[in-house]
């Protein structure tokens, strides 16, 4: 061992480019030979020069020398030191038989043939058992039972044991308590730096599953070696873990591992090649990472041509769970939705619609598909479904007149069968679309007669909203008007500051102005005079270009600050874009000067004059429309019912008339000529 201990640092010496000197020493030598240096220095020099005559010489030394090595290297197996000795056995009889020839290329060719590493020990008998059982308590018995396991089988049996538990989990229990499988954790253990990375990713997943306590050293032993082989894991053991492993990491509280597994998912993205893959890892442990997520729609982008409909519905609720609005991505998923004929199942349709409204994305050919696609699965539809694909779409605005009369026919046909829940959120539905469905009265009829007897078991959130859609639809009974505005009832939301708190207040107050301008007869009760009082978050509002050139345009008009008020919130829980008062000569009048009953709080003292007409304007922004439909959706059809209820001349200013006005002076004459129409039709009435 000393004369190649000698002979390795006067080759580190003179060749030191050629070897890798940090392996063990008899790998070195071997490394040194299969790098060609004799072959580079009789290829340039002649066979005469000394340089190329010393290279001869040690060439021959040095595999003498391997020859011995073989012979008092322990470390080595008797298969490595029998390829050594053959490998020496060759380099020195072509050495000494042709010294000036070139390094025989069959060396090479052997030294790459031969990995100096074990292979993957063939299939045995044992590996036959682990697949082939069928009970833990056969897995059990391969230890101790005279096998033969090598690295791999520890973690092979410890695999197989988590899936016959998954089926039987109350096992779990008593087989962490069993010695044998004690005896495999600490084998497995043992032999951990040997096990593959595909068993390793596999075997840390099973020991989740098995649910090991958190201080179990052998689990972490795992999860530390995971760690360490990181860097040179595939991508493919990377999105396995991803999948598979995320929620327990979480619940082991191994987030220093769910860390350092992020940022490699992120860094080496680029390595991803399938669909499945890309759509699993944004499925699982996308909402963790933003850097990674935006790194994923980017690679969803590229592959989105490979995708099916079972991939472009995953992507799509992944997205609406994270509330993304990739607008790129939406459009790349509804050019292919529309393109592609792909055969969508009813759960596909239910899910694309309820994506497509969570994340507020319209596109029309898509929902003509998703309208024409459910109206062929109506029949096996159920009522919970039928509620599911109103309320998608009705958030999306899409008002499809054949499907929502098929879902009201469905909701008669199965009246008997459907829950409250369900049809209060059909009911929701129609009324945020403004839709009366032809047999109304039928329908409404199966509604209040659920009501009557179950709207007290509803929570108190959801029957003011109920009440408050039958309010839009004109549907709603005085019974259900008391129900919601009694004094036991109303009195949780009066003091309430969150958005829902204030929501509620806001429908109870067009509850409250439907019993007042819409049912003569009702005697009460009502919500008390401080309920009424406008408060300051509804003027808070972000002024609108549309609303901003309409102010501009009426002060110009008027002359006078006081012949107008602007953003005029009423009692009744609507606020009006602006307020005059014209004489019977078409004159305006000061507003401040007269009662105002439409105001909580009363202003003027004077009644009007004989013949005066109050004139509310009332614009109508690109949002208050039905997707593409100039039908208001019914929140604002209830607005325009209230006003006009009031006493109000309604002028109508909806943006799709606005935008065609390019001058001060058109936008002047428009709003004249408006108001001429108002006084026109209230006259000829």
């Amino acid at each position: 061992m000393e004369r190649l201990a000698v002979t390795a640092s006067h080759l580190s010496c003179f060749f030191p480019k050629f070897v890798n000197w940090e392996l063990p020493l008899h790998h070195t030598l071997l490394s040194f030979f299969s790098s060609g240096l004799r072959n580079h220095l009789l290829g340039v020099l002649p066979p005469c020069h000394p340089v190329a005559t010393m290279a001869a010489h040690l060439v021959k030394r040095c595999t003498c020398l391997l020859r011995e090595a073989t012979c008092v290297v322990p470390a080595m197996s008797p298969a490595g030191r029998l390829r050594l000795a053959r490998v020496a056995h060759r380099t020195l009889t072509s050495s000494a038989t042709s010294p000036s020839s070139h390094f025989p290329a069959s060396l090479t060719e052997l030294v790459e043939r031969e990995p100096v590493f074990t292979p993957y020990p063939g299939r045995q008998e044992v590996d036959w058992l682990i697949e082939k059982a069928t009970r833990p308590e056969e897995l059990l018995e391969l230890i101790g039972g005279g096998h033969s396991l090598h690295q791999n089988h520890a973690a092979h049996i410890l695999i197989q044991l988590s899936r016959l538990l998954s089926e039987k989990p109350e096992n779990k229990a008593s087989l962490t308590q069993d010695a044998r499988f004690q005896q495999l954790l600490h084998l497995a253990n043992s032999q951990i730096t040997s096990i593959w990375h595909g068993t390793l990713v596999k075997l840390l997943r099973s020991l989740y599953a098995l649910a090991l306590p958190k201080t179990c050293k052998e689990l972490r032993s795992v999860e530390q070696e995971v760690r360490w082989r990181m860097r040179r894991l595939k991508y493919k053991h990377l999105a396995f873990l991803a999948e598979s492993s995320t929620t327990y990491m979480q619940e082991q509280d191994s987030q220093e591992l769910l860390a350092e597994l992020l940022v490699h998912l992120e860094r080496r993205w680029t390595e991803i090649e399938d669909g499945r893959t890309v759509v699993a890892i944004m499925m699982k442990v996308g909402h963790l990472s933003e850097p990674l997520m935006n790194r994923l729609e980017d690679k969803c982008l590229e592959l989105v041509e490979q995708f099916g409909p079972d991939d472009l519905r995953k992507v799509l609720l992944t997205l609406a769970a994270q509330n993304r609005r990739s607008v790129p991505l939406l459009r790349a998923i509804s050019y292919h939705l529309v393109q592609k004929p792909f055969t969508l199942t009813k759960g596909t349709l239910m899910d694309l619609a309820y994506a497509y409204g969570k994340l507020n994305f319209h596109q029309t050919q898509v929902f003509q598909r998703l309208a024409a696609d459910l109206l062929s699965h109506m029949p096996s539809l159920t009522p919970s479904e039928v509620a599911r694909c109103a309320k998608s779409l009705a958030l999306l605005k899409w008002l499809n007149l054949p499907l929502f009369e098929a879902f009201a026919q469905h909701i008669l046909n199965t009246a008997q069968d459907i829950t409250l829940q369900h049809l209060c959120n059909v009911v929701l539905a129609f009324a945020r679309l403004n839709f009366h469905p032809e047999q109304e009265d039928r329908f409404f009829s199966v509604v209040h007669e659920k009501l009557m007897s179950e709207l007290a078991d509803l929570s108190p959130a959801l029957q003011v909203d109920v009440v408050w859609a039958l309010c839009v639809l004109q549907q709603v009974q005085e019974a259900e008007l008391r129900a919601v505005l009694s004094s036991d009832f109303h009195t949780q939301f009066l003091g309430g500051k969150s958005p829902k708190d204030e929501s509620t207040l806001q429908k109870l107050l067009h509850i409250n102005a439907t019993a007042l301008l819409e049912h003569p007869d009702y005697t009460g009760p009502l919500l008390p005079a401080l309920a009424l009082v406008p408060r300051p978050t509804a003027l808070d509002k972000k002024v609108t270009p549309l609303q901003k050139e309409l102010q501009e345009t009426l002060k110009g008009l008027l002359g006078s600050a006081n012949k107008g008020c602007f953003a005029v919130t009423t009692q009744y829980g609507w606020v009006l874009d602006a307020e005059v008062l014209l004489d019977t000569e078409g004159q305006f009048l000061n507003l401040r000067d007269f009662v105002a009953p439409h105001l909580a709080q009363a202003t003027g003292s004077r009644p009007l004059p004989p013949g005066a007409k109050r004139l509310a304007f009332l614009r109508w922004e690109f949002p208050n429309f039905n997707s593409r439909s100039k039908d208001l959706l019914g929140r604002f059809f209830l607005a325009r019912r209230h006003v006009l209820a009031a006493g109000f001349l309604v002028v109508d200013v909806p943006y799709y008339e606005w935008l065609e006005l390019k001058s001060e002076w058109q936008k002047g004459a428009y709003l004249k000529d408006k108001m001429r129409k108002a006084v026109a039709e209230e006259l000829a009435k």
